[in-house]
Order: C-alpha cells, then structure tokens, then sequence
C-alpha cells in the first residue's frame, strides 16, 4: 500500500460516531520519488462523514507536505513525526487541527 492508497480508504476506516460535529478539510500534497508531479489529495469531514478525492477541493484548513515514502514511514512508526518536522520532511500548517485528527486519521 501506497500512502495515496492508505488516503482515498480513510472514508472506510474511520468510525463515523468520533465524527459528530466535526469539519475539516485537509490538503495532503506528497512529492514522488522520481520528479513526478506531486499527489494532491483532498480529505474532508463535513456532516459525519469523511470523503477523500484526487486533487485540491475547498479552502483547506490544514495542507501537509511530505514525501510519499516519507508519509509511509509516519504511518508505519519508522519515522518520529516531530523530528519529521523539525528536520524539514513534514510540513505542517496548522499543527493544532492535524493534532486533532491524527489519531482519528489512524496516522498516530
């Protein structure tokens, strides 16, 4: 599985019921490896639900950047998201939203 993969299922994964009241819309924007252009994939929560698309959509309240393989590794455990950070592999926006919805996102 590729971390494009492991974005577009989240609507399958994630228990709708921690959702209740909860917006959101992330912007997730990941390089390739080999220059091609980057994957952009949009994840909103809106109503209870979550729904993942290919491309930018909406004005987003958080965009994180990172690398495919590096977004892999986050969500395997072999990559320590605050030195991710601190050494330029993850850029984050808005810390305190991805902070919110990374356990629901299954990403921590």
């Amino acid at each position: 599985m590729n971390s494009e993969t492991f974005l577009l299922s989240l609507p399958e994964k994630v228990d709708p019921n921690v959702l209740e009241g909860l917006e959101t819309n992330f912007h997730f924007i990941l390089k390739q490896p080999d220059g091609q252009d980057p994957n952009e994939i949009t994840v909103q929560v809106h109503d209870g639900q979550v729904t993942a698309e290919k491309g930018l959509k909406g004005e987003p309240k958080c965009v994180v950047k990172t690398s495919d393989e590096n977004l892999m590794k986050l969500l395997k455990g072999d990559l320590n998201p605050m030195m991710a950070i601190l050494t330029g592999k993850l850029k984050i926006s808005n810390q305190s939203e991805m902070l919110k919805y990374a356990k629901i996102f299954g990403l921590m």
